[in-house]
């Protein structure tokens, strides 16, 4: 009965300290995956608890339970629109860019550390994922958008890449211990591998998200049979021999991209499980470490990561991304630089200890090392790089609450509440507001007390407006509620003034005194921007012509409908 009291009494004591020290990450800029990291090593055996922990294979089990937890979350949240940009060139980076990087970091490891091939492209194959999740983690904390073709290459990569990394990791570890044959005989196992993945985690996942959308459950269980039919898919695919991580993820994408009401209910409770597996797996991890073991290898360890940091990550960047996709430079030089590492290399380390390596220590050292240097040094600058490298976008107004109405079973009407901070709606009345057809004020509270608005209600700075609509209101909603900072900090972004990107560009030429060749005369505004971005456009993408700045400040799917005008500076 002690025994589990003290477990109740450290896991409990342990959360909440981690929690309550994300807030640390605010203040100092810090990564929280750093912050739980440390917590759980200040309470290891060298730490100030000194609590010893030593079993791998419970440490094991957790990993891959935080990991799947982590996928379905992040496959929830991924919407199918970041494909339209994203796709491909992450893609790419999750599989030939995850190889390059195992394969340079593993020559270097060969060198380092004196080890056989094999046993190199083992510590290269174990940090070789990204861990993009911390990425937007902190970029939100501090108030930093990204523009829609980084963004969605981040995001894409950071939930396909972990199979990749697994699948080289689990085929080194057979290779050392004698359980591969050959070249053959890997092949065959990639393609059952991702094959399998593939097949079960898109079908069993279109399904799971149909039977979700059709049943009619208390709120509370959505969730819980969501997570419960993510789980299912991971064991089923695991026992037939695919990957069960790349079968989650997709699962969780099949259900966050089927529109209804059990995503209400699900994506909320799924936040705090993704965060629990987050705390608890770096606590564990940290648990895990005994600092006094790992002296020898910190010097080795710490270059190993400044190469993957400075060479490995960039080096595949560049070659998998830049000769076939239109990235420009400075996207793919932010892009290399997010190569942040989580989680995931940890709990690969702990395969080989698990699988009876030979100098499974060293395995396990070098990814912790390398995990602390990179958070240490990726993770608090990437606001920095953001702003350096130009593909910060301004963060536009969101409702400070939103939530379903509960009234239909898809497209249901929201409730989104605005605070008024744009001086241009002071004393404007109610009916002179440019609002969506589809929605309407239903509450104003003006110094905590509820008024009965009507149309020649005046808006007051500070209000609070009550405002029920649908999703696709929200861009003109939070248009209109822009404050002040906010507007200014568009203008200089965008430019002052904005044509329709339905503009003829022999009117704009004309216009503006501009020079056109013959081809360019009959194109719209919208398809002469497109064009010379060079496909995909997104907001934030500019183009430097006679002058000007000309910035998509409007997209519609793949349409540029707006088109702002800054001057050099």
């Amino acid at each position: 009965m002690d025994s589990i009291n003290t477990l109740f009494l450290f896991a409990g004591s342990l959360i909440a300290l981690s929690v309550l020290a994300s807030r640390l990450s605010s203040i100092f800029g810090l990564p929280l995956l750093l912050i739980f990291l440390a917590v759980g090593m200040l309470a290891g055996e060298d730490g100030i608890l000194g609590i010893e922990f030593d079993s791998y294979s419970l440490a094991f089990i957790i990993g891959h339970l935080a990991l799947a937890m982590i996928l379905l979350d992040g496959g929830l949240r991924t919407r199918m629109k970041t494909f339209r940009v994203g796709l491909r060139p992450a893609l790419s980076l999750a599989t030939f860019g995850v190889f390059i990087t195992s394969a340079v970091v593993g020559g270097i490891s060969m060198w380092f550390f004196e080890l056989s091939l094999a046993e190199g492209l083992l510590v290269g194959a174990i940090v070789g994922s990204t861990d993009a999740a911390a990425v937007f983690s902190m970029l939100r904390g501090q108030g930093v958008s990204l523009n829609e073709r980084v963004s969605a290459t981040l995001e894409i990569e950071s939930g396909t890449n972990d199979p990749m990394a697994i699948f080289l990791t689990i085929t080194l570890v057979e290779i050392l211990m004698g359980g591969i044959g050959g070249p053959l005989e890997m092949l065959l196992m990639f393609g059952k591998q991702f094959g399998l993945g593939l097949a079960i985690g898109v079908g069993a996942g279109w399904l799971s998200g149909r039977l979700l959308r059709t049943m009619d459950l208390a709120p509370g269980l959505y969730s819980l049979l969501a997570l419960a039919l993510g789980f299912f898919v991971f064991g089923l695919t695991s026992a037939l021999g695919g990957s069960g991580f790349l079968a989650i993820y997709l699962t969780g994408l099949m259900i966050g991209n089927q529109p209804g009401r059990h995503l209400n209910f699900i994506l909320p409770v799924h936040d705090g499980l993704a965060w629990l597996s987050q705390i608890g797996l770096f606590l564990v991890l940290g648990l895990l470490v005994t600092p006094s073991e790992m002296v020898e290898y910190g010097v080795p360890g710490a270059l190993l990561a400044l190469v993957l940091i400075f060479i490995a990550r960039p080096l595949a960047v560049i070659l998998v991304i830049k000769p076939f996709f239109s990235f420009r430079w400075r996207e793919v030089a932010f892009i290399s630089w997010v190569g942040l590492r989580g989680a995931v290399p940890i709990v690969l380390a702990i395969f080989p200890v698990v699988g009876g390596v030979e100098n499974s220590a060293l395995y396990f050292n070098v990814a912790f090392f390398v995990v602390l240097i990179s958070l240490l040094i990726q993770g608090t600058t990437l606001p920095v790089m953001a702003r350096w490298t130009k593909v910060e976008v301004p963060v536009s107004v969101v409702p400070n609450r939103r939530g379903p109405l509960g009234i239909l079973p898809e497209n249901d009407f929201e409730m989104f509440v605005y605070e008024v901070n744009n001086e241009a709606l002071e004393d404007v009345p109610i009916r002179l507001l440019r609002f969506p057809s589809g929605a309407l004020i239903s509450a104003l509270f003006r110094q905590h007390v509820m008024l009965h608005p009507k149309g020649s209600t005046l808006l007051k700075l500070e209000d609070v407006i009550c405002v029920i609509g649908r999703s696709e209101d929200l861009p003109a909603l939070n248009r209109l509620f822009n404050g002040d900072a906010r507007l200014k900090r568009e203008r200089a972004f965008f430019g002052t003034f904005t044509l329709d990107g339905a503009a003829l560009m022999g009117d704009v030429a004309s216009a503006y005194g501009l020079t056109l060749s013959p081809g360019e005369q009959h194109m719209t505004l919208g398809e002469f921007i497109s064009l010379r971005v060079g496909g995909h456009p997104v907001v934030g993408d500019d183009v430097g012509w006679h002058g000007i700045h000309w910035v998509v400040s409007v997209m519609e799917g793949n349409k540029v409908t707006k088109v702002g005008l800054r001057l050099y500076q």
